[in-house]
């Protein structure tokens, strides 16, 4: 298939656009190359894409004109946005980024004749705190990010209802693995343990909940749509694990990889964060044959293996941040 996948060079997309590359599929990937997190990382993941066979082009959705590069697309996946909660990002950036470039690649992939699926890629932030229910359950967000993130999803949708686009949305869990965005938990814990450095940790946060999930199991998950095009129009699905751990458990798996006890650092807790995620995936199984299967120990130690190989002594995440 001929397939188009904003948000190409960051951490989730890439993971994507390399498993469609080596699945034989035409890939066409976009991306502003934002300063939201090191520039460096994103060329990192380019590098290694291009040299697949991707077609790349810097583009920013909200302002480029995008009808020339839905042309001959059979299939969008949608992945660019404004990630996370910071309090630091105004609410007008998650409104640009979110809301305003996913209406106009819903426009430019709309004028498409060859168009045959929209991937909509959502979060779990949109149900809010508490985030355990199936796809029917009432949103309720608590961050701009899971807002804007809903506004986007139901955008999307809109588009199917009044007029057949064929839109989807996929609801994401806690995202995890190599070439994972710096400033999560993870990557963050991992470099202060191998660097040395304090590990800053948000007041309660050891407490909550996450359905955190390999990238690959996340990327079975869209990938799976490609064969069940009909099958997902006009729905959402949740996509992650079903196995839910804390945050300290998750801390005290990555100190058992490394050999080496973190720093850590308490600092206030960050306003908008979730309480608890574990994702109901019962629709995924049924109607896409879902079955994440990667371990927490597993993936984190892949995490690790990762930030050894390409960060470590290589890149600086952290400079000014």
């Amino acid at each position: 298939m001929r397939i188009l996948l904003t948000g190409a060079a960051g951490f989730i997309g890439s993971h994507l656009a390399e498993a469609l590359l080596d699945l034989g599929h035409a890939v066409k990937g976009v991306d502003c190359l934002t300063n939201a997190y090191p520039r460096q990382l994103k060329e990192l993941n380019l590098s290694q894409l291009v040299n697949k066979g991707l077609e790349f082009g810097n583009v920013d959705l909200a302002n480029a004109d995008l009808r020339s590069i839905c042309e001959g697309v059979d299939v969008v996946y949608h992945l660019a946005a404004q990630p996370g909660i910071s309090a630091s990002v105004p609410f007008d950036t998650y409104v640009r980024n979110n809301i305003v470039a996913t209406q106009r690649i819903l426009g430019a992939a709309g004028d498409s004749s060859d168009l045959r699926g929209f991937v909509n890629i959502s979060t779990s932030s949109v149900y809010g705190a508490d985030a355990t229910g199936p796809e029917s359950a009432v949103p309720q967000p608590t961050s701009y990010y899971g807002v804007s993130k809903l506004a986007g999803e139901q955008l999307a949708l809109s588009y199917y209802r009044e007029r057949g686009f064929p839109a989807c949305s996929m609801r994401l869990f806690s995202v995890y693995g190599p070439r994972e965005r710096p400033e999560k938990l993870y990557p963050k814990l991992i470099g202060s343990i191998l660097e040395g450095r304090p590990f800053p940790m948000r007041e309660g946060s050891e407490a909550h909940v996450r359905s955190f999930t390999y990238v690959s199991d996340i990327v079975g998950g869209l990938v799976a749509v490609l064969d069940n095009l009909d099958v997902v129009v006009g729905e959402i699905f949740n996509i992650g694990t079903d196995v839910a751990i804390t945050t300290a458990e998750g801390v005290k798996i990555v100190e058992q990889i490394i050999g080496t006890k973190a720093k850590i650092e308490m600092k206030p807790a960050l306003p908008g964060d979730q309480m608890r995620t574990k994702a109901n995936i019962d629709k995924a199984r049924a109607k896409l044959d879902y079955n994440p299967a990667t371990s927490a120990e597993e993936g984190l130690a892949k995490a690790v293996d990762w930030y050894r190989q390409f960060i470590l002594g290589k890149i600086d995440l952290w400079s000014d941040r």
